[in-house]
């Protein structure tokens, strides 16, 4: 008896185990870092490279860029205006054997800035998921855009692309105006984040509380 009850709790061990390893595992999309000099033909972009990374799911060999000016002046501006402005924007390319195919791409900017102007993604927020296990990745875009003179939140986005399906959580980042006293953190889901599937709400709240603090140049 004392054989078989020891040979039964390995079992279990070893069962529960492997169940806690699938567990981990799902949800996840294996990616590889790419650099400049390893882009494949056909691939476009302006700005300065923050992100670039490469995976392979149902849908094929998949590229994802994300760029960003920095501040910079508009020269087509009166030299009497500010015209300062910043943008960025992410890509999503399918590499094909003989051809490579922009899926999607992100542009948002600010533009005839006169006092602290900001555009850039979240710093480690960009991930890359199939939560709902059906083969095709997710792709989490999050940045913030902002044109002040005070202490204001800065509109804050995440932009989640499945396939050519687009979902947006859009609203404003928190900032702190007293020791007790805050203000932002708001957020509004779009029609396809409110008719997708809620692990998708679920992730995106979770990547908004985690990032809702306003962190200048970050």
């Amino acid at each position: 008896m004392q054989h078989k009850s020891k040979t039964y709790i390995t079992g279990l061990y070893l069962l529960t185990l492997l169940c806690s390893l699938t567990a981990y595992g799902q949800g996840q999309i294996k990616t590889t870092n790419l650099s400049l000099t390893k882009l494949p033909n056909g691939i476009k972009f302006s700005g300065k490279i923050k992100t670039a990374v490469r995976w392979t799911d149902k849908s094929g060999d998949n590229i994802v860029i994300t760029t960003e000016t920095g501040e910079k002046t508009n020269k087509k501006e009166e030299p009497t205006d500010d015209g300062r402005e910043a943008s960025l924007y992410a890509y999503h390319y399918i590499v094909g054997k003989d051809s490579t195919f922009l899926a999607w791409k992100i542009y948002d900017f600010v533009k005839d800035c006169s006092f602290d102007i900001e555009a850039s993604f979240i710093k480690n927020s960009f991930q890359v998921t199939d939560l709902n296990n059906d083969g095709v990745a997710e792709v989490w875009i999050m940045y913030k855009i902002v044109c002040t003179s005070d202490v204001s939140p800065c509109d804050m986005k995440i932009i989640m692309y499945q396939g050519q399906q687009k979902y947006a959580m859009r609203g404003q980042n928190k900032v702190k105006v007293s020791d007790k006293e805050f203000y932002g953190g708001d957020y509004k889901f779009d029609n396809a984040f409110l008719d997708g599937p809620t692990m998708f709400r679920d992730f995106a709240k979770k990547m908004w509380n985690k990032n809702i603090m306003q962190i200048w140049g970050g």
